[in-house]
């Protein structure tokens, strides 16, 4: 079974920046606890919370905007800025000390992931092979599951060994390894999409 040129960019960039993430997840709430001045359990609950606050406020609007113009090209600047803004999260982490630097890195990965989600979901859709539609959907949960795993498990044995910092980098390493990859879709987006219409994709395909 082949998969096309943008599916498949799309499902490895997915798959390292989940790994990015997964890997300091772990131990985030501990790094909270721990190294955070004033900072708590619920601190970590309010800061999960404000993520998907920041998400659930911004990311209609964004789809909505996206919408109004019926290509490709601005869904593509929107889901490298997000990526940008997820990217930079990990990297923050390095330089918070204070309870409201983590709320507000919180903040700017809610809003990175509104900048995302709506345009990855769009152009995902769109260059779907015909008759594999739950495979290629399947094959990006199969590659977060494995990412998830993977990193997760070798993300606390660092942090145990090495500490923290280590696996923000690692996490923006990978994050920003996942972002840039997105760009090799550039050439494959299409101009001009018709209202209410998504095509399955007639890519090239790759063995």
């Amino acid at each position: 079974m082949r998969v096309n040129r943008v599916v498949r960019t799309l499902v490895m960039a997915d798959f390292f920046v989940n790994a990015g993430f997964s890997v300091f997840a772990p131990v985030l709430a501990i790094f909270v606890t721990q190294q955070i001045a004033g900072a708590n359990i619920a601190v970590v609950g309010y800061g999960a919370a404000l993520v998907q606050i920041t998400k659930v406020i911004f990311e209609l609007p964004i789809a909505r905007i996206l919408d109004k113009n019926h290509g490709e090209y601005d869904d593509f600047y929107s889901l490298i800025f997000g990526s940008f803004l997820i990217a930079l999260v990990p990297f923050a982490y390095l330089f918070a000390t204070e309870v409201i630097h983590v709320y507000f890195i919180q903040a700017v990965y809610g809003m990175g992931i509104a900048f995302v989600v709506p345009p990855w979901y769009a152009i995902f859709s769109r260059h779907l092979d015909k008759m594999q539609e739950s495979f290629e959907w399947s094959l990006d949960s199969v590659s977060i599951g494995i990412a998830g795993a993977a990193a997760a498990a070798i993300g606390g044995t660092l942090a145990q060994k090495f500490g923290f910092n280590l696996v923000f980098v690692l996490g923006g390493i990978f994050a920003i390894f996942g972002g840039l990859m997105q760009i090799l879709i550039y050439k494959d987006l299409r101009p001009k999409v018709p209202r209410g219409q998504v095509k399955p994709g007639t890519e090239k395909v790759l063995a």
